[in-house]
């Protein structure tokens, strides 16, 4: 059986008007502002969360809340540990 024949595939060249990217700064460490609100919403809703259980029922608020007390505790939380996402 012959031979089939093979195409000749010519080198890629880039056109001659492109531009080299430019190369993206490294970001700097977070703010100190930015550490202190990450870490005092983890522990808002930490706190939060241990004051609806000891006096939960003393505390007038807290008690007409019931149990959306948890969701305002994990509010806080989650969004103290999503911004751990973007600390540097």
């Amino acid at each position: 059986m012959p031979k089939s024949r093979t195409r000749k595939k010519t080198a890629y060249t880039p056109p001659p008007n492109r531009r080299t990217p430019a190369k993206p700064r490294a970001a700097g460490p977070s703010h100190p502002i930015y550490k202190g609100v990450m870490f005092g919403l983890m522990l808002l809703g930490l706190g939060w969360m241990a004051v609806f259980y000891i006096a939960g029922d003393e505390i007038e608020f807290m008690f007409e809340l019931g149990n959306w007390n948890f969701v305002v505790a994990f509010v806080f939380g989650v969004t103290g540990l999503l911004m751990t996402l973007r600390w540097r």
